[in-house]
């Protein structure tokens, strides 16, 4: 099992959970964050001052799969999210050890 987070923009949120969800892929959690990469920011005007904005609204998109998913799931959220502009984003992949479906007691692939 893979735990697949990706920080992406905030406008493709809603175009990444409708391809995910056409491939078949269901459940995930959204977390709005804020951060900068190699941008560092940007500056952006307000009633005539300039001021720099540090951190960039993103959204975090975390996706639990098995291990067969992974690649549909990380091409999805690649190709969705992707506008070939700095600031697009990561996806980090981690090794899920065992999972645990609260309600019905259920572990591993089960519960996802």
């Amino acid at each position: 099992m893979k735990k697949v987070e990706a920080i992406i923009r905030v406008f493709k949120l809603e175009d990444v959970k409708n391809a995910l969800t056409e491939q078949g892929i269901h459940g995930m959690t959204i977390t709005e964050v804020r951060g900068f990469g190699r941008q560092k920011g940007h500056t952006e005007m307000y009633r005539g001052t300039e001021y720099a904005v540090d951190f960039v609204p993103k959204v975090k998109v975390e996706v639990t799969c098995s291990d067969d998913n992974l690649k549909t799931v990380l091409d999805t959220i690649m190709s969705t999210a992707q506008t070939g502009q700095i600031g697009d984003g990561k996806i980090f992949v981690t090794d899920l050890q065992n999972c645990f479906r609260i309600r019905t007691g259920e572990s591993g692939e089960d519960a996802l």
